[in-house]
This record gives structure tokens, sequence and C-alpha cells, in this order.
């Protein structure tokens, strides 16, 4: 069976495809810049080189067309038609408490995430924009949805609900759903298999640009750091994490802000950029704290920080915790941020293994043999799961 995998964002898309006889990768792309002038496609496929084009792209539906020409390719394809697709699985960001797993793309679940826009402005549209485009080019292809949200929806109630009056629970559907479920998810499957045993309690640090971490019992979700919306949690490249929230109005009246750009403040100009004046790429504040940025070096201790917090506050709502998983890019990568969290882990009983951390990329204990609570790098793989979810999903149908 082939799924083809699809991950569409307000001007990109990207795509893998997969054999799920063997789950490895026939062939994966990425198109940026849809509807903006520069547009480029980048297009791989295993034993061969990155094919890199720039050709305009107005739209989804071109950017569908696009990926299907290279796909099919007689050059650089590794399929002769979309007839030998079985099924395509589209990632969604947030699907509310309307999608729980993966279920089949029809009208009413379009209309559905349509509805959720509020939510995710700027994942929902294009998402929708993919589904619609792959409806005109693709069609009598089964498609499925598989949304970040769903992975949470295990959280009790007591995780999810504010303590804001209970009518806008209500009347606005507010809560904490959380995001990275579908990486969340995939990494805590794996650190159970490493472990040899599903009864345990996982605490998963998915740390990159946008960062969040879930405490999770069992393989369900019992409470994780982003909120309503991905503001929330650990600070960010751009995103404040949590803060103040009686703050907002008093910013905004001492700046004489709008609402929006209050907004774009605390969502694009915050988190280690605006507390490091570097920029959102953790490598850049790394690299400038090392040559005497005071300002970098802050930004990153306050990072530090506010994971540790949270690892903290869920090894005490988990009841004890036997493994901690970094994820990521910056989770699978950094070195000296592992490091760091790590050093203040002692508490658990995880020993943190310095020599063993010293890696990027790959799968691998970086906890010392007899560790209490053992810790891990475990490279998350979205796409496989969603394919995964898909297949599952198709072939329940044909049942």
């Amino acid at each position: 069976m082939n799924i083809l995998v699809l991950n569409s964002g307000s001007s990109s898309l990207k795509y893998q495809l997969f054999d799920m006889n063997t789950e490895q990768v026939m062939a994966s792309g990425y198109i940026e810049k849809i509807g903006i002038p520069g547009s480029t496609i980048t297009h791989k496929r295993p034993g061969i080189d990155k094919i890199f084009l720039e050709q305009d792209i107005a739209d989804h539906g071109v950017a569908i067309e696009t990926m299907v020409a290279a796909l099919t390719s007689p050059e650089h394809g590794v399929i002769q038609s979309m007839k030998e697709i079985d099924a395509v699985g589209h990632r969604v960001v947030h699907g509310g408490t309307a999608f729980i797993k993966a279920c089949l793309i029809d009208e009413q679940a379009i209309n559905t995430l349509e509805s959720l826009t509020e939510m995710a402005p700027l994942h929902n549209p294009a998402a929708v924009k993919g589904m619609r485009a792959c409806q005109e080019k693709i069609p009598g292809v089964p498609m499925t949805v598989v949304v970040d949200t769903a992975f949470h929806q295990t959280m009790p109630r007591s995780s999810y609900m504010y303590g804001l009056p209970y009518e806008y629970y209500e009347k606005y559907q507010i809560r904490r759903y959380g995001c990275h479920g579908t990486s969340h998810r995939f990494v805590a499957q794996r650190c159970a298999e490493l472990l040899g045993r599903q009864d345990c309690k996982i605490i998963t640090c998915h740390l990159g640009n946008g960062s969040s971490l879930a405490a999770i019992k069992n393989g369900e979700v019992q409470d994780t750091s982003m909120g309503f919306t991905p503001l929330a949690g650990v600070v960010m490249g751009t995103r404040t994490g949590d803060f103040d929230p009686s703050l907002v109005p008093y910013i905004m009246e001492k700046e004489n802000l709008t609402p929006a750009q209050m907004s774009d403040l605390i969502n694009k100009k915050s988190g280690l950029l605006g507390l490091s004046g570097v920029g959102s790429d953790l490598r850049d504040v790394v690299e400038a704290a090392k040559n005497g940025n005071d300002r970098a070096k802050m930004a990153l201790e306050v990072f530090v920080t506010t994971v540790v917090r949270f690892i903290g506050a869920y090894a005490a709502e988990l009841n004890g915790v036997d493994a901690i998983v970094f994820t990521a890019g910056i989770g699978e990568n950094s070195v000296p941020m592992r490091r760091a969290i790590c050093q203040h882990l002692s508490y658990l009983g995880a020993d943190f293994d310095e020599e063993a951390n010293e890696c990027a990329g790959e799968e691998k204990e970086i906890s010392k043999p007899g560790s209490k609570t053992k810790i891990y790098i475990i490279p998350t793989n979205e796409e496989l799961l969603i394919a995964r979810d898909t297949k599952e999903l198709v072939e329940s149908l044909k049942k």
C-alpha cells in the first residue's frame, strides 16, 4: 500500500510518499512560497540528490499539480501515475473536540475544520486548501485527516479547564487543547517499546522553534503545556510561553497597541528572539552566548528554566516518572540544551550520561545504566504515524 502524507501550510506544501509494506519513504518534497514571487520546489527520492527548482506556484492547486508531476516524472518520479496512490493522509493542527482520531475527509469534516479557523488561523485554512486541491487534482483517492490535538483529548478536565467562568467553555469551547500531539504520540509509543512495557509514566519534550511538553500515563495524555493556542507553555523561538495575562492590557495601554499588534508581539516578537535580540533560532542564540552576549545567555537560561519547571510539574502530576524523552529540532540535536536541562533532574533519579549526550539526530539513551528514570533521545516521525493511521483506517473500511 502506498500512502501519500501532506502537510499544507499557508504558503507551503510538504509531502512524503510511503511504501507501507516496508514503511520506507519512496519520495519527499517541499514546495515553498505558494502564491508569493520566488516559489521553489525541492524533491528527493532515495539514492539521488535533491532536485531544486524555481517556478511560480500560484496557489495550492498548482502546488498539488507540481507535486503530482514530480512524483510521476519519468526522470525523477517513483510511480507512473497517481492511481498507484492508495490513500492520502492530511496533517491538521487543530481539531477542537470534534476529532479524537483519524477520520475520512468528507464535506462535513472540511466544514468542521473551517469552523475551527479561529483556533488555528494560520494552519487550518491552509490544510483545507490542500484538501480541496487534492479532491480536484487527485479525484477518487480516499483521504484522511489526522489532527495534532487529537492525542491530547484524553486529558482529564482538571487539566484542560481554565479558571474562567464556565459559560465561556460552553459558549466558545475555551479550554486547553495542546499541540504537537502526533509527535508526542509517536515518541511516547517508541519509548514504551524501549522500556518494554505499556504501563509507564513518560514526559515527552518536543523542543523546537515551537515547543511543548506532555505528561503521559499508560499511553494517555494527562497534561500538556500548550493551551487554547500554541502560545502557552515554555518560552519558544518567537512566542512568550506562559506569562501573567494582566500584562496584555498593561502593555497595550502603555504602548498604545491594538489587539492585532499585541497578538503579533506575543506570538512573533517574543521568546528567544525578544529576550536575546539575536534571533529565534536557538543555534544563533547559543553562538552569541558563547561569544559573550549576556542577553543571549539570559534567553537560554529562561528557556531551560521553563522546560525544567514543566518537567517537575508533570513528574508531580504523574506521581513519578519512568522516562523523559527529548525530540524535535532542539531536543534531538542540541547537546548543550539537553545537558543544561538534565543537570536539574537528579532528584527524579535520572542519572544523566554526559558522554552519551554528545550526539545529534539519533535514537539513544542518554542516562547511565541503572538510572531510575531513563532519559532518551527519540527522533520524531509525525509523517510515518499519519501514514500508519491512514493505512489502518482505509484497511478497516475494506473489511
